[in-house]
């Protein structure tokens, strides 16, 4: 049972490590491995199955006195389900894919309304909606723009300013 307890024991300390150094199994061999197991050689992996073949053989071992072979069996099984787990997740949070973060280009065409007004030599400041959030821009504008009025974005001039123009009703 001592021996069961001390592989679940490892699994938990690998699993605790593989948060650290999770990657390096795959680059162990310089790219050899690549591809070929997609995963299943990960630390999560194996720790999963480490620590569920030495804690599933110990509660059998200690429950049932069947011997050795039948916890190991048992342990063995456990360890294989809980790998796979691990691995369907991990897999799953890998897929996990983020929004692209927003650009200048996609403000263009988007309506505003102008918070400083808008001299027709020089800037002045905009309030736009860039994903989903407020962004405040300096603005350029080919025509004096008052405050309040709505505009529409034409360009993209700088991460920070932007070329509009009024709309008309």
């Amino acid at each position: 049972m001592t021996v069961f307890l001390g592989l679940g024991i490892a699994g938990i300390v690998l699993l605790a490590l593989s948060l650290i150094f999770d990657g390096i199994l795959e680059g162990l061999f310089g790219g050899v491995l690549d591809g070929l197991f997609d995963g299943l050689l990960s630390l999560p992996v194996i720790a999963g199955f480490l620590s569920m073949f030495g804690f599933g053989g110990a509660i059998m071992l200690g429950a049932t006195g069947l011997g050795a072979g039948a916890a190991t069996g048992v342990g063995v099984a456990a360890g294989v389900v809980t790998g796979w787990f691990a691995w369907k997740f991990s897999r799953a949070l890998m897929r996990d894919q983020t929004d692209a973060t927003p650009r200048g280009t996609d403000l263009v065409g988007t309506a505003g309304s102008v918070v400083t007004a808008i001299p027709a030599d020089g800037y002045g400041e905009v309030l736009l909606r860039l994903g989903g959030q407020p962004v405040k821009l300096a603005a350029k504008s080919a025509v004096p723009v008052a405050r309040g009025a709505e505009i529409w974005v034409e360009a993209s001039l700088s991460s920070t300013s932007v070329a509009v123009r009024p709309v008309e009703r």
